[in-house]
């Protein structure tokens, strides 16, 4: 009974907030799509503004009229760039739709180690027969690293995900679901958020004029930045090795193995960085006993 409460109120936290963006974004994708049906999706025309921004304002106007003119038209001029990051979008949404189905199973299984009385053992054992008297040190490694890894990637990813939704919300921003999902994966993806706040700051210019524009801004800027505050909170606290390893690890981890490698790069090294350090320190320990009392 104390297993099944654990692991439900995880899978409750980690699933509803999830439940309520994945809803969100099904309701503004179809109302999407029954706008594009009735001819009657467009975007709101530019202010003249935008052609006073510097080096790109002629542009972003010229641009932002002709998609408000004839989106059609506008869709089909750059199909090629759009097909491309919608390509790369969709990817990342399965990649984060698959990423939830993993942490979710490892939730059960966790769940069933709990019950099953000695599994702990078991694996320390494990260790213990690879790593003979520091098994156990291996052990606790690979448990804090891997909840370091969970809170500091993807908790801090949610935690961002959630304040620029929020903001996106009460901002007015159109489709807050979708920009908030694209921002998740981002940041899972360990990209700045940034990508996706600058158009809607500059859209936020444009709509709700100068002042209202500098509020929204700051508020996004320092959303964006608290992913500086939050990494290191989270994803250092309670490592069993300096921050910096696990970072280095979680990069590298992601680029050779993808969403799994956060989780063993990290791991791997963790363990290379404590074998490490106990390599230096033996020929310390050796002099120290051959010293002359």
């Amino acid at each position: 009974m104390a297993s099944f409460i654990i692991i439900f109120s995880m899978l409750l936290i980690v699933l509803l907030p999830i439940g309520i963006l994945i809803g969100s974004l099904f309701e503004e994708v179809k109302e999407l799509k029954v706008m594009y049906d009735e001819g009657t999706l467009s975007f709101p025309p530019p202010n003249q503004s935008v052609k006073e921004w510097p080096i790109v304002g002629e542009k972003a106007y010229t641009f932002w009229l002709s998609t408000n003119t004839n989106l059609e038209q506008t869709l089909l001029k750059y199909q090629d760039q759009l097909s491309d990051i919608g390509k790369t979008v969709f990817k990342g949404i399965l990649g984060s739709a698959s990423a939830a189905i993993q942490i979710m199973i490892s939730f059960i299984i966790a769940g069933i180690l709990l019950v099953i009385g000695g599994a702990g053992e078991s694996i320390r054992k494990f260790f213990r027969k690879l790593a003979g008297d520091r098994g156990d040190e291996f052990a606790d490694t690979t448990v804090m690293t891997v909840g370091s890894v969970v809170k500091g990637i993807i908790g801090v990813a949610l935690i961002l995900a959630l304040i620029h939704g929020i903001i996106f919300m009460i901002a007015g921003v159109p489709f807050a679901g979708i920009w908030t999902l694209i921002i998740f994966v981002l940041c899972v993806l360990q990209i700045p958020a940034a990508f996706v706040t600058l158009p809607i700051i500059i859209y936020l210019f444009a709509e709700q004029g100068t002042t209202m524009g500098i509020i929204w801004a700051i508020l996004l800027i320092v959303a964006g930045l608290s992913d500086n505050v939050l990494k290191p909170i989270l994803l250092g606290k309670g490592a069993p090795v300096p921050m910096l390893v696990i970072f280095i690890g979680v990069i590298g981890g992601f680029i050779f193995s993808g969403l799994i490698g956060l989780f063993t790069g990290a791991i791997i090294m963790s363990i290379g960085h404590k074998l490490y350090v106990g390599w230096i320190n033996s020929a310390d320990q050796k002099n120290t006993v051959n010293s002359p009392v």
